[in-house]
């Protein structure tokens, strides 16, 4: 007869979200529930931002037709990057976390918003359809292989060293554009990037973020995941043109 501390320690086992796993299976799955909650308010929100920006023909010419429109644009797209040192300052402080979050998501959902008011319709949904698809096959891929054992933070450097590429990559189509084919090839490189990011920070959600570290868990996915429909924005785009 089996013992009553053998049927919990079976019973954690079959829960448990990798091989060997030490902490709590309940717990650690409440946290990624948690994050992923975040993660989807603040895609509904960009996606609601954004969808407004692109609907409203004025805002579009605005942004796309004037150099006005151009300066604010590149403006809102630095915003972000100047919200996330705070942001991840303070992280773990609640309730200021939470308000640095939805400044630093509302700029990003203007900067995608913007974004998308140079490209065509069919473009940003294909480029959304493909990025909804990505994402769900490559979460569902990541926890079932870190179920078998399978760990993804070698991908760490060179995810690193791929982004450093992409960033070069980017001033030097900023300061000398070098055509549409290259900025399909960079389209591609940014999506297969984030690609990779996606399966590492997933990694690193059922593995290593404290539960202490939920807002920084939810902007790490959110990024990869508005990098990625980006990368497929810009190389539809290119290929349409």
């Amino acid at each position: 007869m089996q013992s009553k501390t053998g049927d919990v320690e079976s019973g954690r086992d079959a829960a448990a979200l990798y091989p060997n796993m030490l902490e709590s299976p309940q717990l650690r799955w409440a946290f990624i529930r948690k994050v992923y909650a975040i993660i989807l308010a603040q895609l509904l929100l960009t996606a609601g931002v954004a969808s407004a920006i692109f609907l409203t023909k004025p805002m579009r010419h605005f942004v796309a037709k004037t150099k006005l429109g151009f300066a604010i644009y590149i403006v809102v797209l630095v915003l972000p990057l100047i919200l996330i040192c705070p942001l991840r300052a303070y992280h773990k402080r609640h309730p200021v976390n939470f308000v640095l979050l939805g400044l630093f998501t509302v700029t990003m959902a203007f900067g995608l918003g913007f974004s998308c008011a140079f490209m065509k319709e069919k473009i940003i949904l294909e480029a959304a359809i493909l990025t909804s698809v990505v994402v769900v096959a490559l979460t569902l891929y990541t926890f079932w292989a870190v179920k078998r054992g399978r760990d993804f933070s070698f991908l760490g450097p060179f995810l690193f060293a791929s982004l450093l590429v992409i960033l070069v990559f980017a001033l030097i189509q900023i300061f000398f554009p070098l055509g549409k084919l290259s900025l399909m090839i960079f389209g591609c490189l940014v999506s297969i990037i984030f690609a990779g990011f996606i399966v590492y920070d997933t990694n690193n959600l059922i593995k290593r973020f404290s539960y202490d570290e939920y807002i920084w868990a939810a902007v790490s996915l959110y990024l990869d995941i508005i990098n990625l429909f980006l990368g497929l924005l810009y190389a539809f785009g290119a290929g349409e043109g």
